[in-house]
Parts: C-alpha cells; structure tokens; sequence
C-alpha cells in the first residue's frame, strides 16, 4: 500500500473492518437462529414423547384407542419421516410397537450414536432415519416397576430445520449484504468529506508556494485548524528569519566596504609605488567578488520567501526601455514579444537583473537589432508548475562552443574594450540556479547569439 493516499487507505481499512464484523456477526446470529429451531423443534418432540409415555404407563387402554392423543397425521403417513416407538427392554425377547409411518423400519438408538442422557433423563441428537432421512430424535428410558422397562423413542424430519436455517442465512446474507453497501458508501462518504479540510490545507499551501497567497486563510475543523495555526507561524518565522538575514547581509556589506574603501584611497595616494599598484588591483578584484558573494546570500536569502509573484511583461517592458535609453548612440533596435499571462515565482528584482544582463549583453554585442521573447510552457507532470521561457536573441557575430563556456565563468571577459566586470553572466546563471532555473547559450536564428532562460512560473 506504499504509496497510496490517506483516503484509499482509509477506505480500504473500513471495507475491511465492515466485512470481517459483517462475517463475524452473521456467523453468530446463524448459530443462534439454528440453535432456537431446534430448541423449538425439540420442545415439539418432547411433547410427543411425554404423550407416549402417558399412554405407555396408562395401559389399560383399549390397543385400538391407545396413541390416538398424539395428534400428528404424519405418524399414519409411511415412511413420512415422523415415527415414534416404543420398546420394551426388560424382556428376553424386546417387545416394539412403533408408529404406521415407520412401517416395518426400526430407530436406532441414540445411545448406540454416544448419545448421553441429560438432567431431565432423555437423549437428545440426530441420526440417520429408514429412508436416508436426517432424523432428530429424542428418547427416553421409562421404568413403570411391575409394569415392565421401556425406551421411548420419537423422530421427526431434521429437514425442516435445515431449511429453516437455510432460508434464514439467504435473508441474512441478503440484509447484510445490503448493510454492507450502506456501510461502505457511508465510508466513502465520510472518508471524502471528512479529509476535505486536509485537502484544503493541501490545495492553500500550494497557492502559498506558487505565491497566488501568503497564508492560510478560511476556516477549518477543530481537529485541523491547530494545523493550519502552525502552518502560518512556520511562514511567520521563515519571513522573520529572511529578513533578519537581509539585515545581516546589508551590516556585512557595509562593515567591510568602509575598511576597503579605506585602503583603495591610501593606496591611490601613492600610485607610483609598484606595491600600491598591486595593492590597488587586488582591492578591485576584492570589491569584485564581495559584490557578487554578498548578491548571491541576498538573493539566497530572498528566495526562501514564499508568495511572490512577479508580472513579468511590465518589467521586461521597463528593462527594454531603459536599455535603450542606455545604447541610444548604437541606433539598437530592440523588439519584445511577451505573454501577458507569464508570471515569475520570485521577486521583480531578480527578474529584472537576469534579463536586464542578458539584454544588456545582447545590446553591447548586437550589430542593428535585439529580440525579446517570453513564454510560458505548461507543467511537464502534475505540481510541478509552469516554466517560464525567456529569449534575448541579437544579431552580432556569435560565440563558438569554446567562448560560451569561457564567457560563463565568473569574471571572463571576451572583450576588453566592451563595458563590464565580466559578473553578468555569471549572476544570471547564479540567480537561476537559486530559483531552480537555469542559462543556456546557443546561435540565434538571427545568426548572434542567443540566450534562454528558463524559470519556475505560475
């Protein structure tokens, strides 16, 4: 069942609990319902048989008027499956008078069957009867003193006890069967709606994730709503905790950019020393990698928050015109398409310095023209979400297999006479890998170079 949601193990718990208590109670109730028939159908033969041995100890009846007080036509009707007799067993010889039904046929005898006499003196069991009858019978001894010993015998067709069990097992399994099916849609009915809130949770934990809401909001069972209440706290304390970080990250930047900055201007004071040069040329690659380790933990603390959604039309739409704005002398033609639909799952800053680099690239190496294009692929399996896909193509010269992977390294410049520290690209790719995305260089059909970005959207 590995694998397997709550509600089908749930389900599947109840069918089995309702089937095994459903099994366990008709079994019983059979066995009671079997055991009443024959209490009823014994207390039928025992009167007989207290009629018998009325008639036997009254014997001066006359032969034709004696057994008449029974009552029952189907100890006349032969081999009816009803017989009654009654043998005498202090005599050398046994003397049997039987009932017509049993015609020239004889019982057996319980005791001969390991039947055992009860309290009340008699047998009481079921044996084989002279046409291949289940018989119930019961017998007992009479000792009349003078008058003789007998053994007092009555049987009846054990059929109607098993079809007074059988009929009553078809209607039990049917009532049960019935009871089952109310029992189990009950189930189902409970188990759906009962795991509704949880469902809820589910679904308003997903909206937070994706940033379509920041918490937890509606009302729940009693059972659930502790959950929901901690729910939130956990976003609480992961909000407090980011923004101490950001606190932390903006106190580090500038506790060691005032003693770097110091020693840049000292050095400068004395350019013309070989040492102060040096001095000077490290400070810059210091103040080129403190840029971009304190903007990867601002960017890695930012991405921890939940629920922020970005428009990305409008900032891409912005970025465009800045940028030209910038390259106005270079005469570059910048061209958007853009699904107003996409959405970024991150924060507009972020969106804005990974296309603002790439556009910006784009723009430096571009000989008249720069295409921008966004748009947003469904979710490639269930929860994973939408992609956005994001195109900065230019028509410049292009780069070969060996400058893409050169110009992806942090701080790697082609060119030295363009503008730049070399950290661009390598800011995207960072930034993208934090928000589970990633950069990708290839030829643009407009013969430069192009680059897709690809991002978690909504």
């Amino acid at each position: 069942m590995r694998g397997s949601s709550l509600a089908t193990r749930l389900f599947l718990s109840a069918t089995a609990w309702v089937v095994v208590i459903l099994l366990l109670t008709g079994i019983v109730l059979s066995s009671v319902y079997r055991a009443a028939t024959e209490r009823a159908f014994d207390r039928r033969l025992n009167l007989y048989l207290r009629t018998l041995i009325a008639e036997v100890a009254t014997p001066d009846e006359p032969p034709e008027r004696q057994f008449q007080s029974l009552g029952e036509p189907l100890f006349e009707l032969p081999l009816s499956g009803w017989y009654w007799q009654i043998t005498r067993t202090d005599s050398e010889k046994p003397e049997t008078r039987a009932s017509r039904s049993l015609w020239d046929k004889k019982l057996p005898k319980l005791e001969d069957n390991g039947a055992e006499l009860t309290p009340a003196g008699v047998r009481l069991g079921y044996v084989d009867g002279p046409e291949g009858q289940t018989l119930r019978m019961v017998e007992r001894p009479v000792d009349l003193g003078a008058d003789g010993k007998f053994l007092v015998s009555v049987a009846g067709d054990a059929s109607e006890i098993f079809a007074e069990t059988r009929s009553f097992d078809y209607y039990l399994g049917g009532t049960f069967a019935s009871l089952g099916i109310v029992l189990l849609l009950t189930t189902i009915f409970q188990v759906r709606f009962g795991l509704a809130p949880l469902k809820r949770i589910s679904e308003a934990i997903a909206d937070i994730r994706s940033g379509r809401a920041e918490r937890l909001e509606g009302d729940f069972p009693v059972e659930i709503a502790p959950l929901a209440r901690e729910t939130n706290a956990l976003i609480d304390a992961n909000r407090e905790i980011v923004e101490r970080a950001r606190t932390h990250v903006g106190n580090l930047a500038h506790a060691i950019k005032t003693p770097l900055s110091v020693i840049v201007n000292e050095a400068a004071a004395h350019r013309a020393d070989p040492f102060a040069g040096k001095v000077l040329e490290q400070a810059d690659v210091m103040r080129g990698q403190l840029a971009h380790h304190l903007e990867r933990a601002r960017i890695a603390a930012r991405v921890t928050i939940v629920a922020t959604v970005t428009e990305v039309a409008p900032a891409v739409e912005a970025l465009v015109r800045t940028m030209e704005k910038i390259h106005r002398d270079r005469g570059i033609a910048i061209e958007i398409m853009a699904d107003p639909r996409a959405k970024f799952r991150g924060e507009r800053q972020d969106l804005e310095e990974m296309v603002g680099n790439l556009v910006d690239n784009a723009c430096k190496w571009a000989a008249s023209r720069v295409a921008v294009e966004v748009s947003v692929e469904p979710e490639v399996e269930p929860g994973a979400g939408a992609r956005l896909r994001i195109l900065v193509d230019d028509d410049g010269r292009g780069l070969s297999e060996t400058e893409r992977a050169q110009v992806s390294r942090r701080g790697q410049r082609l060119d030295e006479s363009k503008p730049g520290s070399g950290l661009g690209l390598s800011i995207v790719i960072d930034l993208a890998a934090l928000y589970g995305g990633d950069l990708s260089l290839s030829d643009a059909p407009t013969g430069g170079l192009r680059a897709e970005l690809r991002l978690p959207g909504v």
